[in-house]
């Protein structure tokens, strides 16, 4: 393919060829193309020097085409029609039949919240379409997306400008325990957050998550684990707690309803969950469709129950 696209052949030149062919002259040809009749002239005398052969003869009036010119027109026309009904043909997108594998990335307290969700919507409406999640998060997820994820969720901060955006949640952070093992009062205070044994999502595989960085002041953390999916199982009936966002909470509480959540005794920035896709995407028709179930999903009341 490369070869052939190196040759020097202008490819605009078949598609005059063509016409002249169909029309039988060349004054007939350049109305047809919107083009003047010595434009049309130039375009098949370079033709003809490419191809190395005459491809029309004159009969009467008119031009014929040469044995050669037949061998090239029976073969071009074919190509030719098809490359302009891939180009005109509107996209056919049936999510009953169809059989697209899409690679989404998921953030993996967004992956806890939001895929089985998803793959219930796709079981009813688009039962062989299928996805493969990838894990992401903020430091990873430009380089995911240019190597090729249909769409990913979760927290971002500057990414190029051939990346859309579109925030799906926005909730903030809390303090979840086990009420069996752990006093908490409504409101604790930093000393009563401080004094308790903490477990943590680290992705740096350290002791130190975003409290440290934002108090400057170090909990005393019992366990660090490099995402949220166990956090449930870790607090559940012992006496350490985590911070973690509001909606990783309502679904850990959705299976474990004994555990509570209490506000945290100081601010946490501000931090949007988002939808990511390619600009390249826009019109992809089964990615859009997936999207457009995220979107639904993640503003549904019933999504964190």
């Amino acid at each position: 393919m490369t070869h052939s696209y190196g040759r020097d052949l202008d490819l605009n030149l078949l598609r005059v060829f063509a016409v002249i062919a169909e029309a039988g002259s060349v004054t007939e040809a350049a109305s047809r193309l919107y083009l003047t009749q010595p434009a049309v002239s130039a375009a098949l005398r370079r033709l003809t020097a490419a191809v190395g052969a005459p491809l029309f003869v004159r009969r009467g009036r008119g031009l014929a085409l040469t044995s050669r010119g037949e061998r090239l027109h029976a073969t071009l026309v074919p190509h030719l029609a098809a490359i302009v009904e891939a180009a005109l043909a509107s996209p056919t997108f049936d999510p009953a039949t169809s059989e697209r594998t899409l690679r989404i990335g998921f953030a993996d307290s967004a992956e806890v919240w939001l895929l089985p969700l998803l793959l219930r919507e796709l079981a009813r409406e688009a039962p062989n379409l299928r996805i493969i999640s990838i894990p992401v998060q903020f430091r990873t997820v430009a380089a995911a997306l240019a190597a090729g994820l249909d769409a990913a969720v979760t927290v971002a901060d500057e990414l190029p400008a051939t990346v859309r955006r579109r925030s799906i949640a926005g909730k903030g952070f809390v303090c979840l325990y086990d009420p069996r093992h752990v006093r908490m009062p409504r409101a604790p205070t930093l000393d009563e957050y401080f004094a308790k044994e903490h477990v943590i999502v680290s992705y740096n595989g350290d002791l130190r998550g975003i409290v440290e960085d934002i108090l400057a002041r170090p909990r005393r953390i019992r366990c660090s684990v490099s995402s949220f999916a166990n956090i449930g199982a870790i607090v559940d009936g012992s006496p350490l707690v985590a911070t973690v966002p509001e909606i990783v909470a309502d679904q850990i509480r959705a299976l474990r309803r004994h555990l509570k959540t209490r506000p945290l005794p100081f601010k946490m920035p501000w931090a949007s969950t988002e939808l990511l896709w390619p600009a390249t995407s826009d019109d992809d028709e089964p990615a859009r469709f997936v999207r457009d179930k995220l979107v639904t999903i993640a503003q549904s009341p019933k999504s964190a129950t």
